[in-house]
């Protein structure tokens, strides 16, 4: 049976989170996802090994940018630690390839960005956008199935230290849930709070604050927003798509 522990969470990230691990809010969690794991760790995802992929991939240090995602994918062979990202052999016109995601792509391309290539957020992780969900484990065939294990405590009080301790951080809070987490952000040090509609689904159009307008030809503006943000704070800009090598100029010694 797969344990789990403190050890489990990278070591910077465990002294941000101070004295929550001796706390009963710890205790109950551990407890509750160890009686998960023994009765069906086959059906939990992502696998334990990934639930803290996301801190893993952006150390404390290199946070620039945070984007709050809800639970991970519940469908099989999509969710892998990081919010929003699925695996990259999934074809863009898939039915496997969510919603969210096309949205996404739509806005990037929109902001000049230039559609995504694929679905894996892992180079996003790797420049300091922390891809954090507000639960890590679900069941499959189940959304929200673990949102009540013990989650909440911990990602509250990694939320809540995470923007005392970081200046400048760009925070983009999609849908209700993320924007339920505000109380937490706001007292930080001068963070930027972009907020919109949730990408997924119809829901991108809803509200004052659409993720994209109706007709999707307007976006919210968030990645370029990010960006010019992070160059006023002397930090580097987001690569938010990966050049394509085969499109790329080539250079030669002879150039």
């Amino acid at each position: 049976m797969p344990l789990f522990s403190a050890a489990d969470i990278p070591e910077d990230w465990r002294a941000l989170l101070g004295d929550y691990f001796e706390s009963p809010e710890w205790q109950a969690l551990q407890t509750n996802l160890r009686s998960e794991l023994n009765q069906n760790a086959d059906q939990i995802r992502p696998e334990p090994q990934n639930f803290f992929k996301a801190l893993a991939l952006t150390p404390l240090a290199n946070v620039k940018v945070v984007i709050l995602g809800q639970d991970p994918y519940h469908s099989p062979g999509l969710a892998q630690g990081l919010a929003f990202s699925i695996p990259r052999d999934i074809p863009s016109n898939s039915r496997q390839f969510p919603s969210s995601l096309r949205n996404i792509s739509k806005a990037l391309a929109i902001e000049g960005f230039g559609a995504l290539p694929h679905g894996d957020l892992h180079t996003w992780a790797e420049q300091g956008v922390l891809l954090l969900n507000t639960a890590l484990s679900v069941k499959l065939g189940e959304a929200g199935s673990h949102t009540n294990l013990g989650w909440k405590p911990l990602i509250d009080k990694l939320i809540s230290a995470l923007a005392q301790q970081k200046p400048h951080l760009v925070w983009m809070l999609w849908g209700g849930h993320a924007q339920s987490k505000l109380p937490l952000i706001e007292s930080g040090i001068d963070p930027l709070i972009l907020q919109s509609s949730h990408p997924s689904g119809l829901g991108v159009y809803k509200t004052d604050r659409p993720f994209l307008q109706p007709g999707g030809k307007v976006s919210c503006g968030h990645f370029a927003k990010a960006n010019e943000w992070l160059l006023k704070h002397q930090e580097l800009p987001i690569v938010w798509i990966e050049p394509n090598p085969e499109t790329a100029p080539q250079t030669t010694l002879f150039d």
